[in-house]
């Protein structure tokens, strides 16, 4: 089965590079990145993509303007806008250039598969959707995507050390579940001492900062067992 090619127009560098390596290692995809629309308008006649997915707000010419560009070659092909603006303007302004989806920024790497994956079966571009073992978890309001170390809280996006992202995963695979303390340790630090369990005291504790803004989460402490996330 042939490469599937994306084409990710966005003008922050940091984020496309994120995004970008998040679709190639969950969809196989290949991602061309374009850093504004008049760099997106000439990838799309040379790199020819499969899909598009742009963001709308961008120096030189922005998504609108590029995708009004690319519909009067190409009434077909699958573009996908991302915005922070989702108001009932931005949304008009997308379909009627005849967009097929919209996703809100700032949005995870595993968000956007799911994104592309539903176009690709819709459109046959994509025969036989690959399985993916999900890295993205629901945490009350949050989002959190265990592979890029991405917690999302609506307009915030935070970057996780790799060591908390691995606690909270742990803690997310069995949501609701006490988890024991002395199996955290063992997977993430290999051995189980009081040097270790007061770092993994360190680390929940910093998971609980970032948890706060929903009321509904915690990370509870089952005293002479282990954690417990409750969302």
């Amino acid at each position: 089965m042939r490469e599937i090619k994306i084409l990710l127009v966005e003008d922050d560098p940091d984020y496309s590079r994120i995004i970008k390596g998040g679709l190639e290692l969950k969809g196989g995809y290949d991602v061309c990145v374009a850093g504004n629309g008049t760099e997106g308008y000439k990838a799309y006649k040379t790199y020819r993509p499969d899909l598009i997915v742009s963001d709308v707000e961008m120096p030189e010419m922005s998504g609108l303007e590029m995708v009004k560009c690319i519909r009067g070659e190409d009434p077909a092909i699958p573009i996908i806008l991302a915005s922070a603006k989702t108001g009932s303007k931005d949304l008009v302004k997308g379909y009627r250039l005849v967009i097929d989806d919209y996703i809100k920024k700032p949005y995870l790497a595993e968000e956007l598969f799911f994104h592309i994956e539903a176009i690709l079966r819709r459109t046959a571009i994509r025969e036989n959707p690959i399985p993916v073992k999900t890295t993205l978890h629901a945490i009350g309001a949050y989002l959190f995507d265990a592979h890029a170390r991405l917690l999302k809280w609506r307009e915030e996006a935070f970057v996780l050390t790799a060591r908390d992202a691995q606690v909270l995963e742990m803690l997310c695979e069995q949501k609701g579940e006490t988890v024991k303390r002395e199996d955290i340790l063992q997977r993430l630090w290999t051995k189980d001492d009081y040097y270790t369990s007061r770092s993994l005291d360190v680390f929940v504790s910093k998971l609980r900062k970032y948890l706060k803004k929903d009321t509904s989460v915690r990370i509870q402490t089952v005293r002479g067992k282990g954690l417990r996330l409750i969302c």
